[in-house]
């Protein structure tokens, strides 16, 4: 069957045991509180997973390591413009888009002019980005406005409001890859760049955009993380850092470059949601859950490296 070959199946396969698995251990009861917060919770890593999927996609040490400064800075400055003053929603909205473009910009230009790796310029640059979030911040914790507040928390027919955000921006994702010329131009890229430059594709265009992309989905999911929690804490992206690979690794997504796979990062999201809420209930420590989210993501490059050896 054609269905089994899908690499986004697998990752959907282990939430729905792990779902199963919680929910027998809680003996039948709380399913659909626990579907319910799975979606909620799952749905601020697939936001940033689907920007973190999108560099990837580039090829080899292409990854964006200031997601979680992005989303802390992104959060803070929107909530200190808005002020918990009602109707401010959009603007807050506003200034955490450009503060997404503005850390995009600034770690492509480190990328491009410096010719620094990837993983050493958006790690350097995350570092200033969270400064300034220390800076903005000083110890002020200012409540998101009221009805921001209710929307982020909220749901919609029994789905919550942050994962109906979360499944339009995977479907805006999804089609400008299967049906933009810029989805093919990045697929081409991360398949082969020389091949890609040699055809006449503008790759650096094409890994500008992808950067800036992946700045603004940390953004806006550090906005919506703000107004869900009730303020921008400075630790509030630190989680997503390795969270935002997972999901992308585990969702089929191949490392190597040239595939994306927006199922898959949904599936793996709410398998580590899951999986992060069973070693809760039974008490593990934060140094345990990143021991096991290291252990799979492992697990499943071993796997695929030999797959694709055996081929």
């Amino acid at each position: 069957m054609k269905l089994l070959h899908k690499p986004w199946l697998w990752s959907w396969v282990a939430a729905a045991a792990a779902f199963a698995l919680t929910v027998t251990l809680t003996g039948g009861s709380g399913a659909s509180e626990l579907a319910y917060a799975a979606l909620s919770f799952g749905a601020f890593a697939a936001i940033v997973g689907l920007g973190q999927m999108l560099v990837i996609t580039l090829g080899p040490g292409n990854v964006d390591l200031s997601i979680p400064a992005t989303m802390t800075l992104a959060g803070t400055l929107a909530l200190k413009t808005m002020g918990s003053d009602p109707g401010t929603a959009w603007l807050g909205l506003g200034v955490a888009i450009l503060v997404g473009l503005g850390t995009g910009l600034a770690n492509f230009t480190l990328i491009y002019l410096l010719r620094l790796p990837p993983i050493i310029a958006t790690l350097a640059a995350s570092l200033v980005y969270q400064s300034i979030a220390i800076w903005s911040n000083r110890g002020l914790r200012i409540k998101p406005p009221e009805g921001l507040a209710d929307f982020a928390t909220g749901r919609f027919f029994g789905i919550s409001n942050v994962a109906l955000v979360g499944l339009a921006l995977s479907v805006v994702i999804w089609v400008l890859l299967e049906r933009s010329v810029w989805g093919r131009w990045l697929l081409a890229s991360g398949q082969n760049l020389r091949a890609a430059r040699l055809a006449g594709i503008p790759v650096e265009a094409v890994r500008a955009a992808t950067y800036l992309a992946v700045t603004v989905f940390a953004a806006i999911a550090g906005y919506l993380l703000a107004s869900f929690s009730g303020g921008a804490a400075l630790n509030m992206g630190t989680e997503y850092l390795l969270m935002s690979i997972a999901v992308v690794v585990i969702g089929g997504t191949s490392i190597a470059g040239g595939s994306s796979n927006v199922p898959g990062v949904w599936g793996a999201s709410l398998f580590m949601f899951l999986v992060v809420s069973m070693l809760n209930s039974y008490g593990a420590g934060a140094g345990v859950r990143l021991i096991l989210t290291g252990t799979i993501i492992i697990g499943i490059v071993i796997a695929a490296s030999t797959r694709r050896a055996t081929r």
